[in-house]
């Protein structure tokens, strides 16, 4: 038997579910002629209408996730119709086998539930028959059918938690996991880089940058690219051809006096107390010796950031005005009144006034208000443009006609210089087909758009006379790391033999403790902790970097921190992560055998006829 929240949980999901969805949208009386149901497992058909709704739920969440409308083929394309269909099968599979098992739900139990369901209840908080009705006529649905509802997906999650309920597994597979992943290792190592060769590199053959650049081709290959055609308006490009008159700009100052003209302030922190005697209690306490500001605001609970109140002028500070603007920094005043009672107030900083003149407000002015007035007049400008693509316009005409400039980029995720530093563009040419007709799209400083492919050109390799100079880099780094690697060679039996790093001549040594598998070392190649890893206590190993070789000797290895609560964290998670995949896998076992023992039967006709609707 089902515990009452269990099956309250149920009954209100059911309902809510229902009324939510309602029949609203759907010709369910299309489907009420004598196709009842769209399959069967065993005995327990599918019905029509119980499809129809489960298939409409999906689709709106689908919608509803998109941000738009999605068509029945859309849905159908993206297996929606699949996934729903499956998941009515698994649960009248499920139905089948509790009514094979005769598992139920009593009527006492039925009923205490119904009675407690919110939905259900009048204006006094009791049950009310009118209140059940109404909203199972709203849901479409009668009391039998409701009840039965409730009864059947009960059953099934009795049967479906006899199953997955109570799956642990073994604590040995946790504990080799964080055994594992705790792990900690201690190491040392030295960085050698050109300074350490003992001999000069030779200057790279044409034979030499040839082999290199047949041997390294993804890295001298261009990609992807999209040649774009563009015509683009910014208010940049306008802002010569704005006139702002003195007049608006004088009246902009004014608006903006607050602005310019900043009175004297001061950078305060007040401590407010319930009266005046207890403020003069913390007045006379600051006198003895050892007594702070600070311990008081701690006496009373707070952190000095709960009491601040920033930067104030003189008329925000009403009576306390006079004593805190004449106070020195560091000085504590009061008690003094304030909109919250009697207060101590200490003065943090003095900020002077600021009187910023027309004359030098004006150069800042002017270009706020032309960028303004040149923004909206590109924002006018957008439906004629449109209009000119709409009748054909291709977007050099549009350039002839209009202020937008013509341009022309070969466009891949990495380039954004020019029109490719915004955003908005860099979206549109990632979406850019080359069955896309031109129309306007706007840029973030309020300049617009519109862009043609003319052709995408496919990933080619750059030929040696055009990557020189990045050839014979990358050559000359991969030739340090070679002879590195082989003059560090004998350091490393040295090393694995007991010699300390001193021994070797090497004194910048540089050494991490306790680190794990998830850790990471600053400025390290990205295989460093792999490396660490592979390696056994008191081994030495090299590990390249760019142009660098890395000699590591590991120090020690040591278990997992038994103290860490991440660990402990961590245990518990894997363990539960396993329990759910296990329980999901004998459900699956559990459901499939049902489906083999009872069968599945599929009416497409009576699936048609639901799709249909939707059409």
């Amino acid at each position: 038997m089902a515990s009452g929240n269990s099956l309250s949980k149920t009954a209100v999901w059911i309902l809510m579910g229902l009324l939510i969805l309602g029949l609203g949208g759907f010709g369910v009386t299309n489907l009420s002629g004598t196709v009842r149901s769209v399959g069967s497992v065993g005995d327990t058909e599918i019905e029509v209408t119980e499809y129809a709704r489960a298939l409409q739920n999906e689709i709106r969440a689908a919608e509803a996730e998109q941000g738009e409308r999605i068509s029945f083929a859309q849905a159908q394309a993206n297996g929606i119709d699949q996934q729903v269909l499956g998941q009515l099968i698994a649960s009248a599979a499920l139905e089948d086998e509790t009514d094979r098992l005769g598992i139920s739900v009593g009527d006492r139990n039925l009923r205490d539930e119904i009675l407690n369901i919110r939905a259900f209840q009048g204006p006094s908080g009791e049950f009310s028959r009118e209140a059940y009705r109404y909203a199972l006529e709203q849901a479409g649905l009668n009391e039998a059918q409701f009840e039965e509802d409730i009864r059947s997906d009960t059953a099934r999650t009795l049967l479906q938690g006899s199953v997955v309920a109570g799956v642990r597994l073994p604590p040995a597979y946790a504990d080799t996991l964080v055994e594992y992943l705790g792990e900690r290792r201690d190491i040392s190592w030295v960085v050698l880089d050109r300074g350490d060769l003992e001999t000069g590199l030779p200057e790279p053959t044409e034979e030499d940058l040839r082999t290199y650049h047949q041997s390294h081709l993804p890295d001298f290959t261009a990609p992807e690219t999209k040649d774009i055609t563009y015509a683009w308006l910014t208010p940049e490009m306008i802002l010569d051809t704005v006139q702002i008159d003195e007049a608006t700009l004088r009246e902009a100052f004014e608006d903006r006096a607050a602005e310019f003209q900043q009175p004297e302030r001061r950078l305060v922190e007040r401590l407010v107390f319930a009266d005046q005697d207890a403020a003069e209690e913390a007045r006379a306490a600051l006198s003895d010796e050892g007594t702070t500001f600070e311990d008081l605001v701690e006496a009373r609970g707070l952190e000095l950031s709960d009491i601040d109140i920033g930067d104030v002028a003189r008329s925000e500070l009403g009576d306390a005005a006079d004593a805190v603007f004449s106070a020195e920094v560091g000085d504590v005043v009061g008690p003094l009144p304030s909109d919250l009672g009697p207060a101590l107030y200490r003065v943090n900083g003095v900020l002077a006034a600021q009187e910023t003149s027309f004359e030098e407000a004006e150069p800042m002015l002017r270009d706020e208000l032309a960028q303004d007035r040149a923004r909206r007049a590109i924002d006018s400008r957008i439906d004629r443009i449109n209009d000119l693509l709409a009748g054909g316009a291709s977007l050099e005409e549009l350039a002839e006609e209009t202020d937008m400039t013509l341009g022309q980029i070969d466009w891949h995720p990495g380039v954004t210089d020019g029109i490719g530093a915004y955003e908005a563009f860099r979206e549109a040419a990632e979406d850019l087909d080359e069955s896309d007709y031109p129309d306007v799209e706007v840029l973030g400083d309020g300049g617009i758009f519109a862009m043609r492919l003319d052709k995408i050109t496919e990933p080619r390799i750059r030929p040696v006379d055009q990557v020189r100079p990045a050839l014979t880099a990358a050559w000359r780094e991969q030739a340090i790391t070679d002879a590195l690697l082989t003059e560090a060679e004998p350091l490393v039996d040295r090393l694995a033999q007991g010699a300390d790093f001193a021994d070797l001549d090497l004194t910048d040594v540089q050494s991490a403790q306790g680190i794990t598998r998830q850790g990471f070392e600053a400025d390290a190649p990205p295989a460093f902790t792999e490396a660490v890893f592979g390696m056994s206590e008191g081994e030495a190993r090299l590990l390249e970097g760019e142009g660098r070789v890395f000699l590591l000797r590991l120090d020690s290895v040591q278990a997992p921190d038994p103290e860490a609560e991440e660990l402990s964290m961590l245990e518990n998670i894997l363990a539960n992560q396993a329990a759910n995949a296990l329980s999901q896998d004998l459900f699956q076992a559990l459901a499939t055998d049902i489906r083999s023992r009872a069968g599945v039967t599929l009416d497409q006709s009576a699936l048609n006829a639901v799709h249909s609707n939707f059409q």
